[in-house]
């Protein structure tokens, strides 16, 4: 067994935000998603996995999933590649429904713990795509913008590391729709980076 596959048990086997949360516990037993390999030369840091999600162990099996893929040109059998796509969200687990139904944001114990030693056996990556405010928040740090369509739209600026996304989810439709710059200038370079990285 590798350092790496140590690393990815423990996080699977993983109860802190039960056991030892650093807020509210966790409202239902963990079921920490995620997908690595010493060979990915790519990431999708995502946020954390929906009730869909949760339920099949497998990232992104729902209508986002689908979009996503789209803007990577990539097929279910590419994308579910780990040894060349790498899926490690700033939350591992379900983070439970807010009052009004939503996703509440990514438990914060998984980046805090995880994170830095994740990122230390997966040598190959080339590009990260950031899923949403909170992988942006995370990996670009004080290079981040102030708002997610800013950081976005200056997508070049953190080439050839790294590309910010917006979530692919319906409830962007309205964003995508008022920023065709994303659709016109950004997916092309996705595209092309994707398809060079994953042969």
């Amino acid at each position: 067994m590798t350092k790496l596959d140590r690393l990815t048990a423990d996080i699977r086997a993983c109860r802190l935000c039960v056991e030892s949360p650093l807020k509210t516990p966790l409202p239902h037993e963990p079921r920490p998603v995620l997908r690595v390999s010493p060979t990915a030369r790519i990431c999708i840091a995502g946020q954390a996995p929906g009730t869909r999600v949760h339920a099949s162990g497998m990232p992104f099996t729902d209508p986002s999933g689908d979009r996503l893929r789209d803007w990577m040109g990539v097929t279910p059998d590419e994308f579910y590649d780990a040894a060349r796509i790498a899926i490690v969200p700033m939350g591992f687990c379900f983070p439970g429904l807010n009052a009004k139904g939503g996703d509440l944001p990514p438990r914060r114990e998984c980046a805090e713990t995880w994170h830095e030693p994740l990122f230390k056996h997966l040598p190959q990556l080339e590009l990260i795509l950031l899923v949403g405010q909170y992988a942006q928040a995370w990996h670009l740090g004080r290079t981040r913008k102030v708002s997610l369509t800013e950081t976005v739209a200056a997508w070049r600026e953190y080439q050839p590391r790294f590309i910010p996304l917006p979530h692919p989810s319906w409830r962007n439709n309205a964003w995508i729709k008022k920023n065709p710059w994303f659709e016109e200038d950004l997916l092309p370079v996705l595209k092309r980076d994707v398809r060079r990285l994953i042969g």
